[in-house]
């Protein structure tokens, strides 16, 4: 038990003791301002590439290169733990002692036989034995002796590529070109010195995609908080406007229930009056019919003929519960609904807003970027620009100066007064040359306007855009490990199109594309808007 503790804390000892950047023992090790520590090669390495001072573990930015000094505490703990280590390893033991074998401190390739300081004494004195060849301890000396002739390999055999002894040289390897063992070693540690340089760029490199991909997370892991958050409070309204509604409509109905019963109850009185005065013109009649006093039948007779008023029993309907208003409120429901959730969709694209910069670099000669790099229109004349890989040569095409690798990005493009554009996003490695064909097979994922009127995503095939209004402003959000790009029409807040299921690779760039003038008709910039968050 007491074995595997220690073996235990020599690990962590081993893991703390460890630079982040080449992952080996600290050598001459020294001490960011935020205070993790790093080799002082490692971190000058990392620094000479940048042209930002960033701790490469935390990412804490300084506003200038730190000095940086060797940390003396650390560097002695870790000669320390160094010299346990090498305690811990297997040790070569003298061959010559007798009674208690002393710690080796050379072995000679020739004698075959390791040497404690006391028997190696001869070797230094001794004419004959200061031609030996002495080298370091090691356990398995026999791969540094020719295995045939028992001799040192003291040559290198550059045509085979092997370690070879004297005897070899003269005998199989003698038409051969040989080296001494030391200079072939000497000549490939330049080449190991690169091939460590490389491995050790390779591990900063993973490193930092390592840290880029939990950044990555931890913004993903903030975003669906937020858009949880967001759906929560969405939905919270949602149900207390349907309970709001529920409540105004079971009122109106109970008002109108109140209403047709009172109208009920106005015509029984109504009814049962005229019964009344309907059985009175009865009795008259009846004894009118019998009188002999012709005179008084005569007189009254004018008021009998006239007829009562009568209230018909169709003037209600119980069943007339009026539904307009029922629909009214239904139709007023269903359109918030609708609103708060194209609203609550297009915000929490916003939310992922990125800063856009057209790149000159890229720029078809004859656009025309602004100042700020937030507008392109088609010019009149075809410019002299370089003519470098990043241009576009044929197409009147330009890209952002951003590229995004990874996450979510979103921005909005004003697209008024305009009868031609193409708008979305397009891989770094698309070709620039010649005639373009924008699709995804191609990297493009843009939707485009023809003729003032016509409306199509550059799919495979074209996918033609039935849109119930003509866009002026236009959102493009993108979802790089969703595969998805969505363009949104910004004003009405609703859907344009989406290309779903796709597989990025690489950096993604905003594409522009103003179209030609068309003798005036389209001489409308392209303008990148500020998008509020």
């Amino acid at each position: 038990m007491m074995a595997e503790s220690s073996t235990s804390a020599k690990q962590s000892m081993s893991e703390e003791l460890k630079c982040s950047i080449c992952l080996d023992v600290f050598t001459d090790p020294v001490s960011t301002p935020c205070g993790h520590n790093f080799c002082k090669s490692c971190l000058n390495r990392c620094w000479n590439n940048s042209q930002t001072y960033n701790c490469p573990f935390c990412k804490e930015t300084f506003n200038k290169r730190p000095d940086l000094k060797i940390n003396a505490g650390l560097r002695q703990v870790v000669q320390l733990f160094k010299e346990q280590l090498c305690e811990t390893k297997s040790e070569v033991l003298c061959d010559i002692c007798e009674d208690k074998q002393m710690k080796a401190l050379k072995m000679c390739l020739v004698c075959q036989s390791s040497y404690c300081q006391t028997h190696l004494k001869p070797h230094y004195r001794v004419e004959k034995l200061k031609k030996h060849k002495l080298i370091d301890p090691v356990v398995n000396l026999e791969t540094y002796v020719c295995q045939k002739h028992d001799k040192p390999l003291e040559l290198f055999c550059t045509d085979d590529q092997t370690c070879v002894c004297l005897l070899c040289a003269v005998t199989n390897h003698r038409n051969h070109n040989t080296v001494s063992v030391e200079e072939e070693s000497c000549a490939r540690k330049p080449q190991l010195l690169k091939m460590q340089s490389d491995v050790q760029q390779t591990i900063q490199d993973k490193i930092k995609r390592i840290h880029e991909l939990k950044h990555s997370a931890e913004i993903r892991k903030k975003t669906s908080e937020k858009e949880k958050a967001d759906s929560i409070e969405l939905f919270t309204d949602l149900i207390r406007s349907i309970e709001r509604c529920q409540s105004e409509l079971l009122e109106m109905m109970e008002q109108k229930q109140k209403a047709a019963e009172k109208q009920t109850d106005e015509l029984i009185k109504k009814l049962e009056k005229e019964i009344t005065e309907l059985k009175k013109r009865d009795t008259e009649l009846e004894q009118l019919s019998h009188t002999e006093d012709h005179l008084h039948l005569l007189q009254i007779y004018p008021s009998l003929i006239i007829p009562l008023p009568t209230t018909s029993c169709t003037e209600i309907s119980i069943s007339d519960t009026n539904v307009g208003p029922l629909i009214r409120s239904l139709t007023q429901l269903q359109n918030t609904l609708d609103e708060k959730l194209s609203k609550s969709v297009l915000k929490r694209m916003q939310q992922h807003a990125v800063d856009v910069t057209l790149d000159p670099n890229t720029c078809y000669p004859k656009l025309i970027l602004s100042d700020d790099g937030k507008q392109v229109t088609y010019g009149d004349t075809k410019r002299e620009l370089p003519d470098n890989p990043e241009r576009f040569d044929s197409c009147c095409s330009v890209l952002a100066k951003e590229g995004f690798a990874s996450g979510r990005f979103y921005f909005e493009v004003q697209v008024k007064e305009k009868t031609d554009w193409d708008l979305g996003i397009a891989k770094e490695s698309i070709t620039r040359k010649g005639v373009i064909k924008g699709s995804p097979e191609n990297g493009y994922w843009i939707i485009v306007l023809r003729n003032g009127n016509q409306y199509m995503a550059r799919e495979s095939p074209f996918v033609s855009l039935s849109l119930r209004a003509k866009p002026q402003f236009v959102g493009v959000f993108v979802d790089y490990e969703g595969g998805l790009v969505s363009f949104y029409d910004v004003e009405s807040r609703s859907l344009i199109y989406s290309f779903t299921g796709q597989t990025f690779t690489g950096k993604l760039f905003p594409y522009f594309s103003p179209g030609t003038k068309q003798e005036g008709k389209n001489a409308a910039p392209l303008i990148i808007l500020n998008v509020r968050k």
